[in-house]
């Protein structure tokens, strides 16, 4: 986009925008945790990483280009603003042009001698005189107020572009460090999920993978299984994929994103194999279970109790699944065959799916 003589006079706005964007998100993928160099835990925590880097970078650059199309917006409401001051100094050359007449009409262009001969009386040159002085000060003041006018606009004009240029600069630098850490987080995530296939097809877990999770407080009792999802597949619904009918609600997230333990509770089962791939199976108090299954990596052990909200594994593709998505199940028992709709269930305990 080309500013030229299309934008505002409220830079500092605009400066205040660049200000505001400044700040970079750490490209941690560049970083290397203990443990990474293809180890399991290594690429799992590279994965994590990348995840949160991903979100980060995605809100700078919607900030960004919020930020932007709020000046845009500016820019259109003021533009008036710049057209008025173009009319104006328009007009100030008009009346340029009609002092001139003026005076050259009452002979402001004649020597003093001659004006002297040719009036008709003292009274008519006294006149003159006055008219001639009262001309030559609106000549004056009509050409400073125009060359302040011109000079104002070419400063404004000038400084918004060169606003408007580093705006654009800095919106594109987020869009590519954006795709940057996209790409390799996508990257890194068939890289997990490559490792959970061997396993799951070797029959032997891989074992917890410790992950730094953020210090995010928590106080509700029940949550999500994931923070950010659309729902596919839901519970009672009919596939080709399954024997009956399908036993849980299925949330599509990309492989590696965290998956939470939707309440507080006790792992009483951790697999990899067969139709659910990775799972993972978690007791709660009342006598109900949850099940986070086609994981590509988990981050407890059977027997570690939990806390709503805890990162208990990454998602992923493992197992009878189609895509990546996660598996979630509530039963009355540990057991498959038990399920209840986990819509409702959530639902009752504050946590509507939507």
């Amino acid at each position: 986009m080309r500013p030229s003589r299309r934008h505002p006079l409220l830079v500092p706005a605009l400066l205040c925008a660049l200000a505001v964007l400044a700040a970079r998100p750490t490209d941690a993928a560049e970083k290397k945790a203990p443990g990474d160099g293809g180890t399991d835990a290594g690429i799992s925590a590279q994965v994590a990483r990348l995840y949160e880097d991903a979100a980060v970078a995605t809100q700078q650059y919607e900030a960004g280009r919020l930020e932007a199309e709020a000046q845009r917006a500016k820019a259109q409401r003021l533009e008036a603003l710049l057209d008025r001051e173009r009319r104006g100094i328009s007009v100030l050359h008009e009346d340029l042009g009609r002092i001139a007449r003026a005076q050259y009409r009452n002979g402001g262009d004649l020597p003093l001698t001659a004006q002297i001969i040719l009036a008709g009386s003292p009274d008519q040159l006294m006149r003159g005189q006055q008219v001639f002085s009262q001309t030559n000060l609106a000549v004056n003041n009509a050409i400073e107020k125009s060359r302040r006018a011109e000079a104002k606009l070419a400063a404004d004009e000038a400084e918004a572009a060169t606003a408007w240029q580093s705006l654009e600069k800095r919106n594109v630098e987020l869009a590519d460090l954006k795709r940057g850490i996209e790409e390799k987080l996508e990257e890194a995530r068939w890289q997990l999920q490559g490792q959970a296939d061997a396993s799951v097809a070797a029959g032997s877990c891989r074992g917890a993978v410790r992950l730094d999770q953020p210090e995010v407080q928590v106080t509700a009792p029940w949550v999500t299984p994931v923070e950010t999802y659309e729902l596919s597949a839901g519970f009672g619904s009919g596939g080709s994929r399954w024997a009956n009918r399908h036993t849980g609600q299925d949330f599509a997230v990309p492989i590696g994103t965290p998956v939470r333990s939707v309440g507080a509770g006790r792992v009483v089962k951790v697999s990899c194999g067969g139709a659910f791939g990775i799972e993972i199976v978690i007791e709660h108090a009342g006598g109900y279970y949850t099940q986070y299954a086609h994981l590509a990596a988990v981050t407890v052990d059977q027997g570690d109790q939990v806390t709503a909200g805890q990162w208990i594994g990454q998602s992923g593709t493992t197992g009878n699944s189609t895509g990546p998505h996660l598996h979630f199940e509530v039963r009355v028992t540990p057991e498959l065959g038990s399920g209840v709709d986990p819509v409702p269930w959530l639902a009752a305990r504050g946590v509507p799916l939507g």
